[in-house]
């Protein structure tokens, strides 16, 4: 991807909470996103609400803020620091979330910051279990026999016509 001469401060949102054995990859991931937009000369603002992390040490971005990730927080966030630009491909499902509810209200577009690293659009491609399949279908990939129910009968129903895993004695 060419490098955007617009962007000039970046806003990342982290992942928040890390258990042993989930989520260190998007501390990983998001430390070298942080690493590798200030070599490119672009300032770096990250908010996390989990301190104990590597992504929120203080030579991984220029302004760090331990905070609940909460999409309130964040618009204190991008109107006190006025970054260019949103990251939340690295934070995993928060980010994602809190992302597409500042988008959603036009929060983003009347502030002036560009979600960058994918689209509202393919967030929302990507969430919705019945258009992901309907994406998958439509480009010939195969996918998992599934259905949006909204009852227990319904989903019974369902599997009925798809039938159960059998199981296999030995």
């Amino acid at each position: 991807m060419p490098k955007l001469d617009f962007i000039k401060k970046v806003l990342v949102i982290g992942s928040g909470p890390i258990v042993i054995g989930q989520a260190a990859e998007f501390d990983y991931a998001g430390t070298q996103a942080c690493r590798s937009l200030k070599e490119e000369g672009v300032s770096v603002v990250l908010i996390n609400s989990n301190p104990a992390t590597i992504m929120t040490d203080k030579d991984i971005a220029d302004m760090v803020y331990i905070e609940p990730l909460t999409s309130d927080m964040v618009k204190k966030v991008i109107l006190k620091e006025k970054p260019d630009s949103i990251l939340p491909t690295l934070g995993g499902q928060a980010a994602l979330n809190i992302a597409m509810e500042l988008d959603e209200s036009g929060f983003l577009a009347k502030n002036n910051v560009a979600l960058i690293g994918t689209t509202a659009a393919t967030i929302k491609k990507a969430e919705d279990r019945l258009e992901f399949k309907r994406t998958m279908e439509k480009i010939g990939e195969p996918c998992a026999a599934s259905e949006v129910v909204n009852t227990v009968e319904d989903a019974v129903k369902f599997t009925n016509t798809i039938g159960y895993p059998q199981r296999k004695v030995t």
